[in-house]
């Protein structure tokens, strides 16, 4: 087979050719022992369309959280059993399944040849390696101990990852039932009702008030059913762009935190994020006013933004952490202010803020599974109203006309 491909020399230079081969493992094995790098090879004889579909899906692909979980992790070992870093680049680039991310670590790898550090290299691809993850390989690189920083960085993502799906995984099921019960009713509204209403006005029928409110929408939604779906698709598309506004994010920012359960969970979540980061950026030597800068991004929540902001120019000025926090009650529960002052006062901050970070994903756990608990009953008494509702208001006019007859 003739394969076409890009490697780089041992001197650093990178060049393009084509080669023939048994196989793609041949190829690396030749280059290999010609002191070469692959950055990718593929097969000439592949059909145009088939590479050009790759290609598109590769571009518009995104990186997981478990792919960069997977990087940081492997990386950190690889180096730590000796491996050059390049090397260790080079073995995750031919493993990894995500075409896209294999040709970030192909360019991350292609940097380093070129003498730059792993975390420059990093900050060519903001969409992929966060500030948080730039920022402590930088610190791990400084202070020798890059691979200590890349298990740690992973720990740290992998405990966001299993944070951020306990919360969404809370919030899918509700999310699900309502929007199935919409769905359902909008149906009946427009095909089950309208047939029922004809039956009711031949059969000269007195309606109750109930019957005909119902009547009254379904009518609404049969004369209108463009209408009302081209107003609900310009209504989520409103209400999406409204989000991702400022001003939209700031109202949904202040919205969350006096919601019944919610308020509580989005606290508990964010003190968990804080501590977390901040215990991982300090831990791998970030200095403290950048930690603080850097978990702002992490929380995105505008209000605990301008808290921990408050407290990274407070760290530069010499004034106490305890004070910003305890201050910051309505945001963050005082248990976290008064573990904040005890690290402080003994050396250990870092310490304190990771064993607040397990504390609060504990309590984020058991919130959860407390929401699915108290939220099914309320969900099920909803449905069984409203099909209540529905029920009497339906078939209470039969019942008279049989008592008539």
């Amino acid at each position: 087979m003739r394969f076409k491909f890009k490697a780089i020399k041992q001197s650093g230079e990178a060049y393009e050719g084509t080669r023939e081969a048994p196989d793609k493992f041949a190829l690396y094995q030749e280059l290999k022992n010609e002191n070469e790098t692959v950055v990718y090879a593929e097969s000439v004889s592949e059909k145009k369309t088939f590479r050009a579909i790759v290609k598109f899906l590769s571009s518009i692909g995104t990186v997981s959280a478990q792919d960069k979980i997977s990087f940081a992790r492997n990386l950190g070992a690889m180096i730590q059993a000796g491996l050059s870093l390049p090397r260790a680049l080079f073995v995750l680039e031919r493993q990894t399944k995500n075409r896209g991310f294999k040709k970030i670590i192909a360019g991350v790898a292609g940097e380093i040849k070129k003498g730059t550090t792993l975390a420059e290299s990093l900050k060519n691809y903001p969409k992929v390696f966060s500030p948080l993850f730039v920022a402590m390989v930088k610190a791990g690189e400084e202070g020798g101990t890059l691979a200590n920083s890349l298990k740690l960085v992973s720990v740290q993502m992998n405990q966001m990852y299993l944070l951020r799906k306990r919360v969404r995984g809370a919030m899918i099921y509700p999310a699900i039932l309502v929007a199935l019960m919409l769905a359902i009713a909008i149906m009946m509204l427009i095909f089950v009702i309208p047939s029922l209403t004809a039956t009711f006005k031949d059969l000269n029928v007195p309606l109750p008030l109930s019957t005909k409110m119902i009547i009254a929408v379904s009518d609404f939604f049969s004369a209108h059913t463009t209408l009302f779906f081209a107003g609900l698709i310009l209504l989520l598309v409103g209400g999406l762009a409204a989000f991702r506004s400022k001003k939209g994010r700031k109202i949904f920012n202040t919205t969350v935190l006096y919601i019944p359960l919610i308020g509580r969970l989005v606290k508990e979540t964010n003190s968990a994020r804080t501590a977390r980061t901040l215990s991982s950026l300090l831990t791998s030597g970030v200095s403290a006013p950048l930690a603080f800068e850097i978990a702002g991004e992490v929380v995105q929540n505008h209000h605990y933004q301008n808290v921990l902001k408050a407290a990274g120019e407070s760290i530069q000025r010499g004034n106490p952490l305890y004070q910003i926090f305890a201050d910051a009650e309505k945001l963050y529960p005082a248990f976290l202010a008064e573990m904040v002052g005890i690290g402080e006062e003994t050396g250990k901050l870092a310490e304190m803020l990771m064993e607040v970070a397990g504390f609060y994903e504990e309590e984020v756990e058991r919130q959860t599974k407390d929401m699915s608990t108290v939220i099914e009953p309320l969900l099920m008494i909803l449905v069984g109203l409203a099909v209540g509702f529905f029920a009497v208001s339906m078939i209470s006019p039969i019942y008279s006309l049989s008592n008539a007859i």
